[in-house]
Parts: C-alpha cells; structure tokens; sequence
C-alpha cells in the first residue's frame, strides 16, 4: 500500500513539473485544444453489431485462444463453480480483495482459505497459490478483462504476483467493442486499472512463447450470466 502512495505521488509530481515546463496555457487555449479533439474524425467500430449471445462467444472464444479457460453459470451457482475450479486446480489458499463476496453476490465457499488482502507485502503474496478476484468490465473483440481498485477487485499487485488468476465476469459487464469498454471506464479513469487478455506471456527474439513473465500463468473465467 505504501509503494503505491508513493507511486501516486510520483506521478503527481512528474505531471507537476510537465506543466511547469510546458504552461498551464489560457483557457482559451483550452477549449480550442477541446474542440479540436471533438471534431476528430471517429469512423472505426464504437458500437456493438452482434447480439448478446454472440458477443458471450467472442469473448469466450478470445480468452479460450489466448489459453484461458471459461466456463458459464447461472446466477447463484458461483460459489460452487469456485470450488469446483479451484478444486481442479489443487488450489487452497488463496489471497482475495476486500469485498469479493458481495461483488459476486455469493458467499465464498467453504474448504478453502481465502485470506482477504489489506496491504499484504510482494513476499507475503508469493506465498498464495493464487488470486481470486470479480471485474469491471470484459471486451470480446479483444478477448480483455478489465480489473480496477475498487471491492471485489483490489489492487494490481495480488493480481500480478501469484501464479494463478480465477475471475468472476458478469455477462452484464461484457461489451463487444473497446470504445464502449472506454465509455464505461471514463466516470471512474482515475482508478488503477489493469488490462488483462490471458494468461501472462511474452515471446523472445527466437519466438519462444514463455508464461507468467509479467503475471500470472493461469488463468480460469467464470462467467456468469
């Protein structure tokens, strides 16, 4: 929690000294700068095209591509799908972000130690076989999931640091577009946000794909609809 006060401040600061440099500019300046924005040509896709069922496929056959995996159920039966999922994995201990019960809408299941994350250090979340967590918003066309610091969602580090990821998307929450994805996010931008298409993993320069570089190496989907 302290490192990311600091990096708060940070960017404070560097934006500070940025506008030192450059001016503030006049109000004026302003709002040509606005206007000039606005009348930006937008002819790329912003709305959705396809009904609802096919873009829960798109999204479903992105992350399946990206090598998640995903599995739906019906409103009620989420605390049962995580044990399931969990169970199949091997997985007992788990970090969880403030919240998470009431983000799903269910009690977390029984059986397993979900220890509710309060500022727990890098070390502390190396020791957790993975991270639970719900999401703010999923893009099919991409195959993206959407975390903010929010309840049921929390922090970046705890969703970066462990191996494994099971995230609760609500078939509410799926856009088919990024531009509608972006109009949701816009009230709430100045939250942490993290981006999230798959499990973590990178290519070297001999194309060797390599998991879990920049997070985690699995990754489960339940959605719920």
């Amino acid at each position: 929690m302290g490192a990311e006060v600091v990096a708060e401040g940070a960017r404070e600061e560097v934006l500070r000294r940025i506008r030192a440099a450059i001016g503030e500019g006049s109000l004026a300046d302003a709002a040509e700068i606005r206007g000039e924005w606005q009348a930006l040509p937008r002819n790329y896709k912003r709305t959705a095209s396809l009904e609802r069922a096919a873009i829960l496929e798109m999204l479903e056959d992105r992350l399946r591509d990206y090598d998640a995996s995903v599995v739906r159920v019906k409103a009620g039966e989420v605390g049962a799908e995580i044990a399931r999922v969990l169970a199949g994995r091997g997985k007992r201990r788990m970090v969880a972000p403030k919240g998470l019960a009431e983000a799903i809408g269910e009690s977390l299941p029984a059986g397993f130690e979900f220890v509710v994350d309060d500022g727990l250090t890098v070390a502390e979340l190396d020791t957790f076989e993975g991270v639970v967590t719900a999401s703010t918003v999923a893009i099919a066309e991409t195959g993206t999931i959407v975390l903010q610091n929010v309840p049921g969602q929390g922090r970046r580090a705890p969703t970066l640091i462990p191996d494994y990821h099971l995230c609760v998307v609500r078939a509410e929450d799926v856009v088919e577009t990024v531009p509608e994805a972006m109009a949701r996010l816009a009230g709430t931008a100045q939250l942490a946000t993290t981006f999230v298409s798959g499990p973590s993993a990178t290519a070297d320069i001999e194309m060797t794909r390599i998991k879990g570089v920049h997070g985690p190496r699995f990754l489960d989907v339940i959605l719920t609809e």
